[in-house]
């Protein structure tokens, strides 16, 4: 018989957050009476602070919103400001900018993966304490990051909060040299990230199905980073400039990001959701590294979350290769750009998920009104709503540690700047 008692779980700081947040958890006689994860970070304002600015200078500013996924906001704003100018970019940059996207994907993931959230999957309390009886692991982990930032460092200038992106293209056209460099250094990497997908598929993991709905861009000819319209797995299939007529932005009064709606319901954005609507775009013998596990896409569970970002380093690491082996620099890294008046979306796929940009311009080319759509705001309802699902299937009856792991886990699943914040928890619990 379950335990008939009173539970307060007060988390009052997710601290190393790209955002602060907390969780509060009441339970009263096996049945969860409230739940909030709440993001209570000051307002950022940076959609106000790019009023009046140059349309050159918004990528650059933009991305300073994440040190993580710099590159996604520069792309998203890169893009709104294309449309808005009717600007044609070359082939070159197109697959730069996919390049530059894997550097994005492979760190963010790889920085997850290793150092967030696998310590839970196997019992350890940290990546420091897995590295002692995990060191290669943690070790290839670590190379892996780290080709993702050269990468960025070489495209963008610097691996965080890179500057070599602009409407148009690249200012600079990086050098022959250094790209072949970076070419040897992925194909060393390409046996890594598959023994990652074989690794990641082979950890114990919560059986956890739920309902959800998943959200992301959708190309017909590629994994998308960039381009795309947006889909769902129920239905939906839209241009990105369509977005503000389906998806509802609202204020919670427990947070200060906004909570986002598709059709009046929680949704997901990222990994998972991506692999779920596209895994027949990824390669055979990607999918194949899943054979003999219990990971198979599309999944219910968000515990494959994990899964489907070591499936996307393996994809990017491909990917990047394929770009490297076909580059020859340019004496023409960008077009030219004449502002007019206009309002231009742009919509990409950041690390964390589905990254939606609106900016309208003035003559000039100044930023007259914008609006960003991050992933962490889509996916707090959905958070909310596993939380609540996760620890009722988990068992409320567990004591007050169990629960705040898994609590943590749960949160864990959805984004690497949440999840490390969420491996500091604190729990207080009145009974």
């Amino acid at each position: 018989m379950q335990e008939q008692r009173k539970v307060s779980v007060r988390v009052p700081v997710l601290t190393r957050v790209e955002g602060e947040g907390a969780l509060e958890l009441d339970i009263d006689n096996g049945v969860i009476t409230n739940l909030k994860f709440s993001i209570f970070e000051p307002p950022r304002l940076f959609e106000k602070l790019l009023e009046g600015r140059d349309f050159q200078e918004v990528p650059d500013i933009t991305a300073r919103i994440c040190g993580i996924c710099p590159v996604a906001y520069q792309m998203s704003a890169v893009h709104a400001a294309e449309m808005a100018f009717g600007v044609q970019i070359s082939p070159w940059t197109r697959a730069l900018r996919r390049l530059l996207y894997c550097g994005e994907w492979i760190q963010s993931h790889a920085l997850h993966i290793h150092l967030l959230a696998a310590p839970d999957f196997l019992g350890f309390e940290d990546a420091l304490t897995m590295a002692k009886k995990f060191p290669r692991v943690v070790k290839r982990g670590l190379k892996l990051q780290s080709i993702g930032n050269r990468i960025m460092r070489v495209l963008g200038g610097r691996s965080v909060h890179p500057v070599n992106a602009c409407a148009g293209g690249f200012y600079a056209a990086p050098p022959l040299d250094d790209m072949r460099a970076l070419q040897a250094e992925l194909v060393t990497a390409q046996e890594d990230a598959y023994e990652l997908v074989r690794w990641v598929a082979s950890l114990p993991m919560p059986d956890d199905e739920q309902d959800f709905v998943s959200v992301a861009l959708h190309h017909p000819d590629e994994y998308p980073f960039n381009e795309g319209r947006l889909i769902s797995d129920d239905g939906l299939d839209i241009g990105i400039a369509e977005y503000e007529a389906h998806f509802d932005e609202f204020q919670m009064a427990h947070s200060t990001a906004l909570h986002a709606h598709l059709h009046g319901k929680p949704y997901l954005v990222g990994p998972l959701a991506r692999v779920n609507l596209l895994h027949e775009q990824l390669p055979a013998h990607l999918l194949a590294l899943l054979e003999g596990s219990d990971v198979q896409f599309p999944s219910r569970n968000m515990f494959h979350s994990m899964a489907a970002r070591a499936l996307e380093i393996a994809y990017c690491i491909d990917e990047a290769i394929r770009i490297l082996e076909g580059y020859a620099p340019t004496d023409q890294p960008h077009v030219a750009v004449t502002p007019r008046a206009g309002t231009g979306f742009g919509c990409t796929e950041a690390p964390r998920g589905m990254l939606w940009h609106r900016y309208d311009f003035n003559a000039d080319g100044t930023v007259k009104t914008a609006r960003i759509v991050p992933p962490t705001s889509q996916n707090q309802a959905r958070m909310e709503l596993d939380l609540h699902q996760s620890l009722h299937a988990f068992g409320l009856e567990h004591d007050d540690d169990a629960l705040r792991l898994r609590a943590e886990q749960v949160i864990r699943n959805y984004d690497p700047c949440i999840s490390c914040a969420t491996h500091f928890l604190r729990l207080k619990v009145n009974r």
